[in-house]
């Protein structure tokens, strides 16, 4: 092998290292769809120096991948549509237990996918499930029915005060933001066509 093909390679290597690193800290599966296509790009460019192009002109079309995807990442954190236009949003596929086989449907998602998924974070029935939805970059966001839900400190403080006190009942859960409710929200006043989603 030539020496100048080993330091092509080297060279090629730690400018792709600080490409990667410049573009953001994100596993495969928590990549939005624009990381994947700029992965793809740049894992397609890095071997055309080896092939016979240019090596510095390989760098610069790089460079201009990363930069197109932050300013792709700062448009969308800015303007809500825009973001839900290229990577989607979060849809409901279990509600108070029950499937949304509509939303199934449109991820293209066996309920046996869903089982699987659901088992792979300790969930023995989608009947325990108060909200599951499959997120933007795909993975599963779930909470617990309430009366499925392990017990917290504060809910052991909480009875610990009650049988202190002589208390015949707990007090009365304060209302918290759920997120999950926000996503059912938003997706029963979503305007957004079916193909952005």
């Amino acid at each position: 092998m030539e020496p100048a093909l080993i330091w092509q390679t080297l060279i090629i290597f730690v400018a792709a290292t600080l490409l990667l690193r410049i573009s953001g800290r994100r596993t495969i599966s928590q990549m939005t769809i624009p990381q994947t296509v700029m992965m793809i790009a740049i894992g397609t460019l890095l071997i055309q120096p080896v092939s016979g192009k240019g090596l510095w002109t390989t760098f610069g079309i790089a460079g201009i991948l990363v930069i197109s995807l932050i300013l792709t990442e700062y448009i969308q954190f800015k303007f809500d549509p825009v973001e839900t236009a290229i990577s989607g949003k979060a849809l409901v596929v279990i509600e108070n237990g029950i499937l949304n086989e509509k939303n199934l449907k449109k991820l293209r998602l066996p309920v046996d996918k869903l089982e699987q998924r659901l088992r792979q974070v300790g969930v023995t029935s989608h009947k325990d499930v108060q909200y599951a939805t499959i997120e933007s970059n795909g993975q599963l966001g779930y909470n617990l029915r309430p009366e499925k839900q392990p017990a917290t400190k504060e809910d052991i403080q909480n009875l610990l005060q009650a049988l202190q006190s002589g208390q015949t009942s707990l007090p009365k859960e304060g209302t918290t933001h759920n997120i999950f409710q926000e996503v059912v929200s938003e997706g029963e006043a979503n305007h957004v066509p079916k193909y952005l989603q």
